[in-house]
């Protein structure tokens, strides 16, 4: 880090919160959106499938196409369309322009969140790589933290096109800080879509890439409907939802630094193997509700510290494995990280059209049985 500017780390965790608070502002208010357009809560959750899988589409490609451009353009370009996006979703004035605005967004944050991930990592010496990206993601986390749960009040006292408004609103002073501390022309080794093909032909890697969407998966399929979980089994309403989601927001800041930190004592595979392990022992729980409120605040912070100290491991984990192509590997990474998102919620929205939210941990739970098989065998490829 020697050669990184002093700011720079907090800045990109800066810009990462408005991309956290844009992409999954969703979760937080499925309910007033349904309710304005008078959709059902799967129908309205689907903001966040077409959010995710346009993202997993565009953000291999677009950091690939813009493999030799500076990473401040780069990065200014793409928190600007994400702003911008922001701003439509606020004056939608139908659900189809919504989910246009989704698409807008997942092409401005496709190419952030890789680029920053990238930048942190070649500036940081290997053995404090995977404390240095936590601080980078540090920003998603806390908009876990404070950015959902304040744009779900908002949501719900003044209406939901104000949350997305101060979304747009964020993004006018972090562009402004993005260009002035990232340094002009930084640019690493250049990455090309024949390099994107070589990585998607090398079956093992990709093997190792795809975990992530299968672990969070598992996640999103709670997650994504949660809020209505909540309201269906434990009588919630907006305050209540506010505060389950603020608790698990400061267990997935939590989460974020123990996974960095587990990962460069233990090793990245080891720490995905106990998280995994330790998500099947507590997700069931959540399709026994209702529980005393003090008891599943303190379930939910736990879920949450366990599901996001996921992420640190397994980029430390990538960069490991193929350190030349790592931005590449690092926007599949990320592109995969909203497939998860995507199957998750389209999986949760049929359990709840199925059977009802109550079913939704079990459902859960089988997923992430998956993906402990997933890591098993993407481990003994890529040995």
């Amino acid at each position: 880090m020697a050669d990184a500017p002093r700011l720079l780390i907090p800045t990109l965790s800066a810009v990462n919160f408005i991309v956290g608070m844009g992409a999954f502002l969703t979760v937080g208010i499925i309910e007033p959106i349904a309710d304005d357009f008078g959709v059902t809560d799967a129908q309205s959750g689907a903001l966040l499938t077409t959010y995710a899988i346009l993202y997993a589409i565009l953000s291999p490609l677009l950091v690939s196409l813009a493999g030799r451009i500076g990473r401040r353009r780069v990065l200014a370009m793409g928190l600007a369309i994400f702003g911008l996006s922001a701003l439509i979703s606020a004056i939608a004035p139908t659900l189809f322009t919504l989910h246009v605005s989704r698409g807008i967004a997942a092409m401005g944050a496709g190419v952030i969140t890789p680029v920053t991930a990238a930048v942190a990592a070649m500036l940081t010496a290997p053995e404090r790589r995977a404390r240095t990206l936590a601080a980078v993601f540090a920003g998603l986390t806390i908009a876990q933290a404070v950015g959902i749960p304040i744009g779900g009040w908002v949501a719900y006292t003044f209406g939901w096109r104000y949350a997305f408004a101060i979304v747009a609103i964020l993004s006018v002073p972090a562009l402004i800080l993005l260009w002035r501390i990232v340094p002009a022309g930084l640019s690493f080794a250049p990455v090309s879509l024949k390099d994107l093909g070589k990585t998607l032909a090398d079956l093992p890697l990709m093997a190792a890439v795809f975990f992530t969407a299968t672990f969070l998966c598992s996640i999103f399929v709670l997650y994504t409907y949660f809020a209505p979980l909540l309201a269906a089994d434990m009588g919630y309403a907006r305050d209540g939802i506010t505060v389950a989601l603020f608790i698990f927001g400061l267990g997935a800041i939590a989460g974020n630094f123990t996974g960095g930190a587990m990962s460069d004592r233990i090793g990245a595979s080891r720490t995905l193997l106990i998280l995994t392990l330790l998500q099947i022992a507590t997700l069931p729980l959540y399709s026994y509700l209702p529980l005393p409120t003090w008891l599943l605040m303190a379930y939910t912070f736990l879920w949450s510290v366990i599901g996001w100290s996921f992420g640190a491991a397994q980029q430390v984990r990538l960069v490991t494995l193929d350190p030349a192509r790592a931005p590449v590997l690092l926007s599949l990474n990320a592109a995969c990280i909203y497939v998860g998102a995507a199957a998750g919620s389209a999986i949760g929205g049929a359990v709840i059209e199925a059977r009802s939210e109550s079913t939704l941990g079990l459902a859960a739970t089988l997923v992430m049985i998956a993906a402990l098989a997933h890591l098993i065998a993407s481990d003994r490829a890529t040995r």
